[in-house]
């Protein structure tokens, strides 16, 4: 039994000059699409940008080389480690210490002893709520 088999790729275009490229020199270099990439884009491919992608030409606003990000921690954050016992006790008040803000969110139902680079006002009015407390962090 002869199985058939699947002709060879490289008898697809022969015969056909230009193998499905236009012109013959078309082929060449990238002249047949008027440069590579993004060349053009303000000339003779305007009408494309313009179609395409609108906001080509766009500057909002600028980005701050010297930019300092904070890493920062809410309170219902805190409170649910402490209710899922991943915080140390120690005496009456669950301790955690965080290199950064600690921010207001969410509520507090265990008392908890903060030591943070920095936090909100908020955050010592309900700490002292529930028994708990906040302090700096020694540099």
């Amino acid at each position: 039994m002869v199985m058939k088999r699947r002709p060879k790729k490289t008898r697809k275009y022969l015969g056909t000059r230009s193998h499905g490229r236009g012109n013959t020199k078309n082929r060449r270099g990238a002249g047949c699409r008027g440069g590579r990439g993004m060349a053009g884009i303000d000339k003779h491919k305007w009408s494309w940008a313009m179609n395409v992608d609108k906001n080509y030409y766009s500057k909002i606003g600028f980005a701050n080389p010297t930019r300092k990000t904070v890493d920062a921690v809410n309170l219902y954050e805190i409170n649910q480690m402490a209710l899922k016992k991943k915080l140390e006790k120690k005496g009456d008040k669950y301790q955690f210490e965080f290199d950064g803000k600690v921010l207001a969110t969410g509520s507090v139902t265990v008392p908890l002893s903060i030591r943070a680079a920095s936090w909100s006002k908020n955050v010592e009015k309900k700490l002292k709520e529930s028994g708990g407390e906040i302090s700096g962090l020694e540099q």
